[in-house]
This record gives C-alpha cells, structure tokens and sequence, in this order.
C-alpha cells in the first residue's frame, strides 16, 4: 500500500474518533444539563478558532490530503456549518469521500505538484507538501478539536485521539 493511501486511511479513523468524541460532547453535555451547541463557539484562547472551526479544517485537511495527492477535485464545503448535527453531516461527506481513494489513485503522489494557495506562484511537491504541511496542519485540527472538548470536561482519553489499533500474537 502506499504510504500516501496509508494517510488517507487514517486521517480517516481520525474523522471516526472525532464522531465519537461529539458522541460523548452530547452526552456529557446532556448528564449536566446544558445545550451542547454552546461547545462549538469553545476555544482555548481568545484569538484561536472555536470548536466549529476545528472540526471544519480538520475535515478540510483530511480532504485536500486526498484530492491534491490524487489529483482529483474535493467535495466543496460552505464553512456555513452551525450545529452539531450539520458538522457531523460534513464530517460524513468527507469519509464517504475518502473511501472513493484506491492505493492506484496516488501512483506518482510524491512528484506531483501542489500550488498553495495562500502563496501565489508558490508550489511543493506532494512529498514535501504531506510531510511539511498536510499532516502536521491536520493534525493540529483533530488536537485542538480534543483539547477543547477535553477543557469543557468532556470525558475523552488518550485512546479515545488514538481510537482502534492493529493487534497481531507475537
């Protein structure tokens, strides 16, 4: 497999774990009697994006890891998010997305040149893009989402970031 799939495939589990993680925000919220919307205007300092946003870039990350490697176009998502119920929506649209990718769909990924946007005239190639910028700036997303939910009380662990893992017998 390649290892380009093998970072679509978790940043997909990623998207899962992060499902779960509003699983509990939901049911955290409702044990201490709070609307839980309140969480996604949440933010660990004032001048870093609030929960909503987390989760929008997270899932953005996840996507463009997939399409600017593959070439292909990525699904178009308005920011216009709101509720809960609407980023779980898109959290769903971006893994519905991401099992569309084969291992065949990132042959050449690692040559391929991805332009950046908020540099014009400005490009890495898809190795140094994933490796520099993708994952880390993926990454980054999926922590904060935790962190804020982690800071409002909300029951979520270690194994709760990392989710299911791969067991063999020794």
């Amino acid at each position: 497999m390649s290892n380009y799939h093998a970072d679509v495939l978790q940043a997909d589990k990623l998207l899962g774990n992060l499902e779960r993680w509003l699983d509990k925000a939901i049911a955290h919220a409702a044990q201490k009697k709070y609307d839980p919307a309140v969480l996604l205007l949440a933010r660990l300092a004032p001048d870093m994006y609030p929960l909503r946003q987390q989760i929008q870039n997270a899932c953005d990350g996840a996507k463009f890891l997939a399409a600017r490697l593959s070439g292909k176009a990525a699904p178009k998502h308005a920011d216009t998010d709101q509720s809960l119920d609407e980023l779980r929506a898109r959290i769903r649209s971006v893994r519905e997305y991401l099992a569309t990718f084969t291992p065949a769909d990132f042959v050449g990924a690692e040559t391929r040149v991805v332009p950046l946007g908020f540099l014009p005239g400005k490009a890495m190639l898809g190795a140094d893009w994933v490796r520099e910028m993708s994952l880390p700036n993926t990454y980054f997303h999926f922590c904060m989402a935790y962190a804020i939910l982690r800071h409002n009380g909300v029951d979520v662990g270690k194994t709760d970031f990392i989710g299911s893992i791969t067991l063999r017998d020794l």
